[in-house]
C-alpha cells in the first residue's frame, strides 16, 4: 500500500496523467467527431481528359499550359470551384470579346466534361474546391442570410438580388434562380468584379444562409402587380414618365379635340 502511495505522489505522475488525458481526448474526438463530406477524387484519366478539352477550347486565351495568354488570365491556383462556376454557368468559353462574360443558359459542355476541366485546372496548383451538396443545400437560416446579404452584397446586386450596373460597362448579375452550388462558388472565388469571400470572411454556414435567403426570394410572388425588375425608384419613375405622362397627354389631346 505504501509503495502505491509513493508512486501516486511521484512528481512526474501529474504530467503523465495530463498526457494520457490529452491522448485519450484526441483519440476519442478523431473517432466520434462528424466527418466532413469528401469531394470526389480526380483520377489521372480525368486530368488527361480535361487537358484535351482545355487545349481544344481554352488554350487560345489561357495558354497551352493554363498559365495565361494574351487575353485570358493565369489559371494556376484558381481551383476547381472557379472553373466549375465559369463553365457551368455558360460564361466560359465566351461567345465573343466582351467587357464581362454574362451567364448563358446554353452551357457548351456536359457535366462529365466540366468535371474533367475542373480536375485539370485543379492539377495546375492548389485552389478552392467545389462545395459538396450539403454545404450549398440552402437549408440554413434565412433571416441571418438576409442580414449578411444586405451588409455584403446588396450594394451591387440590389436588395432583391436583381443585379445592377457597375463602372466601366461592367455589371453585377442577377442572382435570381441560380443554383446554390454556383452561388457558393461565386462567393468562394470572386468572379469578375466580385470580391472573394473566403471561409475566414464568411464561413461555409454563412454562405449557406445567404443561399437560403436568395432561394427564399425566388419563391416570392408580386401581389402588388408588376415588379419592374425590382430595380427600385429608377424603373418606377421611368414607368410613370413614359406611361403615366403618355396617358395624360393622350387624354388632354382627346379632350381638346372634343372641345373643338
Amino acid at each position: 500500500m505504501n509503495a502505491l502511495a509513493s508512486h501516486r505522489r511521484h512528481p512526474a505522475a501529474i504530467a503523465i496523467l495530463l498526457l494520457f488525458g490529452l491522448v485519450a481526448t484526441g483519440g476519442l474526438y478523431s473517432l466520434l467527431a462528424p466527418k466532413p463530406a469528401q469531394a470526389a477524387v480526380a483520377t489521372a484519366g480525368d486530368v488527361n481528359a480535361g487537358k484535351k478539352l482545355f487545349l481544344a477550347n481554352c488554350a487560345t486565351c489561357h495558354g497551352l499550359t493554363g498559365l495565361g495568354g494574351l487575353i485570358g488570365p493565369n489559371l494556376a491556383g484558381v481551383g476547381a470551384a472557379s472553373v466549375d462556376f465559369q463553365v457551368g454557368t455558360g460564361r466560359m468559353p465566351p461567345t465573343g470579346p466582351t467587357i464581362q462574360a454574362a451567364r448563358n443558359k446554353n452551357v457548351k459542355f456536359s457535366d462529365e466534361q466540366i468535371a474533367s476541366l475542373d480536375a485539370y485546372v485543379a492539377s495546375l496548383a492548389p485552389g478552392p474546391s467545389i462545395p459538396d451538396d450539403q454545404q450549398a443545400k440552402g437549408d440554413g437560416n434565412v433571416a441571418h442570410g438576409n442580414e449578411l446579404f444586405k451588409v455584403n452584397c446588396a450594394m451591387c446586386h440590389n436588395f432583391a438580388g436583381s443585379g445592377g450596373a457597375l463602372t466601366l460597362g461592367k455589371f453585377a448579375p442577377s442572382l435570381r434562380n441560380v443554383t446554390g452550388k454556383h452561388i457558393f462558388e461565386a462567393m468562394l472565388t470572386g468572379p469578375q468584379s466580385m470580391p472573394v469571400f473566403s471561409n475566414n470572411n464568411l464561413s461555409a454556414a454563412d454562405k449557406n444562409d445567404v443561399i437560403s435567403y436568395l432561394h427564399e426570394l425566388d419563391k416570392n410572388q408580386n401581389p402588388g402587380g408588376l415588379s419592374l425588375g425590382n430595380l427600385g425608384p429608377v424603373s418606377e419613375g421611368m414607368f410613370i414618365w413614359i406611361f403615366g405622362m403618355g396617358l395624360m397627354i393622350a387624354a388632354a389631346v382627346w379632350l381638346g379635340s372634343k372641345a373643338a
